[in-house]
Parts: C-alpha cells; sequence; structure tokens
C-alpha cells in the first residue's frame, strides 16, 4: 500500500493528493451512488481524506451523497466544499457573494453534508458584483461561529487572492492546472506562495483527456459536459491527441500510464500542491494514488512539460460563457 503523505494548505493538513467529488452527481454521464459511496469509502481506507464538493454538483446531490458516505467517518475526513452559483442546474448562471447569501449557503451546506462544520470553505467563483472583502469579511464570520474551519477562493485572479488574504487568511486557491492548462503559472501561484496558500488544482489529468482513454467525442455520454468544451470539439480534440501520444511514449519508457504520468507532473510542482483528480470508479482512484509513488527527475519534468507547449493546445479551457466567470 502506498503510504500517501501529508501536505499544507495554509495551516490545513490534507492528504498528498485528494479525491474530486463532482463526476460523481454532475457532468460526466450517468450516477452511480452505491458505486460512488463505495469508492469514497476506499479512498479513505486507502488514506486520501481530503474530499472536495460544492453545493452546485448535482444541484446539491454531491454534497448529500458525501454526507451519507461519512456520516459515521467523519472525523477521518478534511471536508471541502464551495458556494458561488445561486443558480440549480438548468438555470441562468448567477453568481452571488453578498454577506447575506454567504451564511445562507453555508447553512444549507452543513444541512446536506450532516455536518457541524465545514474543514474548507471555498468562494466557487468571485461576484463581479460584490466586493471581495465583503463576501470574505461574511466567510471570516463562519469561522467566528465556529461553522467554518479555514477559507478558500476557486478560479481567483492574483489581486484578488491578495485583497481576500487581506481580510481573513486564505488557506487554499483552487484552480484548474494540468499539463495542458498553465494559466496560473505566471501570476497567480507566485501570489499564493507570497502569502502561504495552498494551490489545489482541479482536473488535472485535463477532465480525463491526458489519460489517453478519449479518442473521439462519440465516446462521450449525451450529457457529458465535456461535448461542450473547445478542446473535445470536431478538429481540436484530434490537434490535442498529439500531447497525449507524447506523454504516452514518455509514460511507456517510465512503465506507468499516461494518466500517473501527467499526475505525477503536477503534484511535482511543489510541496504546497494538492491535486483533486475525479473518479467514482475504484480502479481510476487506486491508478490516480499509484502516481504519488512515481519520482521525476529534473529532466523528466522538462521532458514531459515538452509535450504540451501552451501555443499547441487547441481550444480555450471553457466556453466563453464560463470563461466569463472566470476571475481575472
Amino acid at each position: 500500500m502506498i503510504n500517501v503523505r501529508t501536505r499544507y494548505l495554509g495551516e490545513l493538513a490534507v492528504s498528498a493528493q485528494g479525491l474530486g467529488c463532482m463526476g460523481m452527481s454532475h457532468g460526466y454521464g450517468t450516477t452511480d451512488d452505491d458505486q460512488s459511496i463505495a469508492t469514497l469509502h476506499h479512498s479513505l481506507d486507502l488514506g486520501v481524506n481530503f474530499l472536495d464538493t460544492a453545493d452546485f454538483y448535482g444541484s446539491g446531490h454531491n454534497e448529500e451523497l458525501i454526507g451519507r458516505a461519512i456520516a459515521d467517518r467523519r472525523d477521518e475526513v478534511v471536508l471541502a466544499t464551495k458556494f458561488g452559483f445561486a443558480n440549480r442546474l438548468g438555470e441562468p448562471t448567477r453568481i452571488r457573494g453578498d454577506a447575506a447569501y454567504v451564511r445562507q449557503a453555508c447553512e444549507a451546506s452543513l444541512r446536506r453534508l450532516g455536518v457541524d462544520h465545514i474543514d474548507l470553505y471555498y468562494l466557487h467563483r468571485v461576484d463581479p458584483q460584490i466586493p471581495i472583502e465583503e463576501t470574505v469579511g461574511a466567510m471570516s464570520e463562519l469561522v467566528r461561529a465556529g461553522m467554518v474551519r479555514h477559507l478558500g477562493l476557486s478560479e481567483a485572479s492574483a489581486s484578488t487572492i491578495r485583497r481576500a488574504h487581506a481580510v481573513h487568511p486564505i488557506a487554499a486557491l483552487q484552480s484548474e492546472w494540468s499539463l495542458w492548462t498553465r494559466d496560473l503559472e505566471t501570476d497567480i501561484a507566485p501570489a499564493c506562495r507570497e502569502l502561504g496558500i495552498g494551490i489545489v488544482p482541479f482536473a488535472p489529468l485535463g477532465r480525463g483527456f491526458l489519460t489517453g482513454r478519449y479518442r473521439s467525442v462519440d465516446e462521450l455520454a449525451d450529457n457529458d459536459v465535456r461535448r461542450n468544451q473547445p478542446r473535445f470539439a470536431d478538429g481540436n480534440l484530434h490537434r490535442n491527441l498529439a500531447i497525449v501520444a507524447n506523454l504516452e511514449e514518455l509514460a511507456a519508457a517510465k512503465e506507468v500510464t499516461a494518466a500517473q504520468l501527467a499526475l505525477a507532473w503536477v503534484q511535482h510542482r511543489g510541496e504546497d500542491v494538492v491535486p483533486i483528480p475525479g473518479t467514482r470508479r475504484q480502479r481510476n482512484l487506486e491508478e490516480n494514488i499509484a502516481a504519488l509513488s512515481v519520482e521525476l527527475s529534473a529532466e523528466e519534468l522538462a521532458a514531459i512539460t515538452a509535450t504540451a507547449p501552451p501555443e499547441q493546445v487547441a481550444g480555450t479551457r471553457y466556453d466563453p460563457t464560463n470563461l466569463a466567470f472566470v476571475n481575472g
């Protein structure tokens, strides 16, 4: 069994890899609650204790699912959830960060999760109409009330992170970071490191693409959100397969899978980095955890990086509508 080390997000100790739970309720085709709960239990058994959810995933279903899974294992879990999307699935997107909504959303999440506190509470997206100082000020009241232990932001710019941290310590920034999404490396990651804020990369496997398991959009379920994402679109997908081919060649030489090599690359970005690959299948979970034992030399890291030059990645990471909700 792999020894899953501890890393720190600010002062919050978590397993060096987390488990992203969104796909158990939302986004990636059919769902299976029993399968998901078994995977959640297996994650805890293997030492991955950092579970990530949000009130938006499945319109609350994901939090309820996590609550059921951890009901008798709460003390084993570092529980993270997010708020900010004030709409249900299928409704026009609304972001809210006003003080009244902050407490309302947290109370609702606590009920769905069936817990008395949340270990890490993120603002899912920054509300462009509300000063970040108001939002984080209200979030800090949750800490004082004992409802939340640590605060986080998601998809925030460097300037927003600095303003937020001046109001209350921010433990973690959650943003997309993988071989083919490296936007945060220029300004955001340095700002986090200057302030002692941990980084939680979501989609570290390029929404599954970097695993090499997808060669055509036809392999995705009709209700899979990736069908509407530019990098999976006709033309772009086939161009991006060149990245996967190069990654698979390096992985074969290393005697690991492409998924493990891509994930190990993210794990090696720093001791303050805790990726949260998502899956609802135990075999994928085990494959991901095994990436923690993959050691990479400076030369190997450079070779992996070279498989995905930013200028060769075809398509933006979101469609224009969702890209507009990324702060900064």
